[in-house]
């Protein structure tokens, strides 16, 4: 769940019902069964197969023994200090954050890699659970927004976590799942991407996958899955990045697969048992 969600607010949504596909079956016809028509000749090729075990298991050895040497960097000879390229998903290799306000991490690094990491995290925290929780919304906008924001963004969220846009998604009017039910708001950023930056400002789109609903065995609104984009405007300021403005669009959503959907108590279980991350570019 994430601030475009909401009625009034940004122009994202996900609301809309998703369905779940069914799951596929496939058969796969195994060779030298009792009806394979060629089970019980050829054994002259036996001393063959034998040679071909053989020679996959020095490879295999070979393998390992290049690979363990080449991750032994006391012995290695290249003495350069550059490090290598790194692919889309891969980590630039600085060090985390360390520290977190108001359960967030916070104490990025000043530089763009540190804004998208910001980015990442504060979705994560905007699209929590936390958020339909008054007293937890206004600790969690007072953390990852810009001081002199604050005050807005609370007032125009405060317009949007209604009791009555609670009762819609089946909650108390507090914003609590009723007894017997587990509620289910999630973030999960999948990549990002600066598409503006200076010394002191940077604008990062976080590309994300989000769940939300209501598990429980009667439930009428079922936890399910959406994709979407944030757009986070953020400025470095009291020596940190903040949010400046925040917006979502949807997409882009892959092709749903064949997975079966789960039961209300295994989503719930899933979701009390599994913690999130702090997410590193």
């Amino acid at each position: 769940m994430s601030l475009g969600d909401e009625p009034g607010y940004g122009d994202g949504s996900r609301g809309e019902d998703r369905g779940y596909g069914g799951s596929g079956q496939t058969r796969t016809r195994l060779p030298g069964g009792a009806g394979d028509v060629y089970g019980g000749a050829r054994r002259g090729r036996s001393s063959s197969r034998s040679l071909v075990t053989v020679v996959g298991v020095v490879v295999l050895l070979i393998a390992a023994i290049a690979f363990a040497n080449r991750g032994d960097d006391s012995t290695s000879a290249d003495t350069t200090t550059d490090k290598p390229e790194t692919s889309a998903t891969a980590a630039t290799g600085d060090r985390p954050v360390g520290s977190k306000v108001a359960g967030i991490p916070a104490g990025f690094a000043h530089n763009p890699q540190g804004a998208e990491s910001a980015a990442a995290n504060f979705a994560v925290a905007l699209g929590s659970a936390d958020m339909f929780s008054r007293t937890r919304r206004d600790e969690i906008l007072s953390a990852v927004i810009t001081p002199s924001k604050v005050a807005e963004f609370k007032a125009t969220l405060d317009q949007a976590y209604t009791p009555q846009f609670n009762r819609n998604l089946g909650l108390n009017e507090d914003g609590s799942a009723p007894q017997g039910y587990t509620f289910v708001s999630r973030t999960s950023p999948i990549g990002t991407k600066v598409t503006e930056s200076t010394s002191d400002s940077a604008t990062v789109e976080v590309w994300c996958s989000g769940l939300l609903g209501l598990a429980g065995e009667n439930s009428t609104n079922p936890v399910t899955s959406t994709w979407f984009t944030i757009t986070a405007q953020l400025e470095w300021t009291a020596g940190d990045w903040k949010i400046v403005t925040h917006s979502q669009k949807e997409g882009p959503a892959p092709v749903p697969g064949d997975d079966r959907a789960s039961s209300a108590d295994d989503i719930a279980k899933a979701v009390e048992e599994y913690g999130g991350f702090t997410y590193a570019r």
